[in-house]
């Protein structure tokens, strides 16, 4: 007998990191960067000049995607920033409850509803567009786990094609 047969395997995660390093003086504005461990959003840059320690540095001021709070970094411009992996999905709504979670639908007929509209301005629009009977579309941001309801989109009548629908952005 081979002295294999005793082991036993288990299986592991795949060790994907939700997150790519990134030379800061390589960041540009609107790109996504993680500060004091939020996922932001840059929204201004500017780079000073090289001092006598030698590094010029950069400053940023981001805000973050979720609550829109400003944050602002300092960072040598040769040194790496990690950056989220934002994914963007839209789904089509289709009914909020009294908590806020509303019921989703994909691209491919499969609904979800564990995503909870917590912005009190979002909120108030998705339950205008339910109440009015509108078609619209829900933009979600997910990185890593946390997925917030970023916009509501509102679905022209106008169809060119059976999948073809022309989206119109309100927020």
């Amino acid at each position: 007998m081979s002295d294999h047969e005793d082991y036993e395997f288990e299986g592991t995660q795949s060790g994907a990191s939700l997150t790519y390093p990134k030379q800061c003086s390589a960041l540009r504005k609107g790109e996504f960067v993680m500060i004091k461990g939020k996922a932001c959003k840059i929204v201004d840059m500017s780079t000073s000049k090289t001092g006598k320690h030698g590094h010029a540095k950069v400053h940023m001021v981001a805000l973050d995607i979720f609550d829109n709070k400003k944050l602002e970094d300092i960072c040598p411009s040769t040194h790496n920033m990690e950056c989220p992996i934002v994914k963007r999905t839209e789904l089509q709504l289709i009914d909020m409850d009294e908590e806020g979670f509303v019921t989703l639908m994909d691209d491919a007929g499969e609904t979800r509803d564990d995503l909870q509209a917590t912005d009190l301005e979002v909120k108030k629009e998705i339950q205008a567009k339910i109440d009015a009977e509108e078609d619209a579309l829900v933009c979600v941001l997910s990185v890593s786990i946390y997925f917030p309801i970023s916009s509501l989109f509102i679905l022209s009548t106008c169809f060119l094609s059976n999948s073809y629908v022309q989206v119109v952005r309100i927020n």
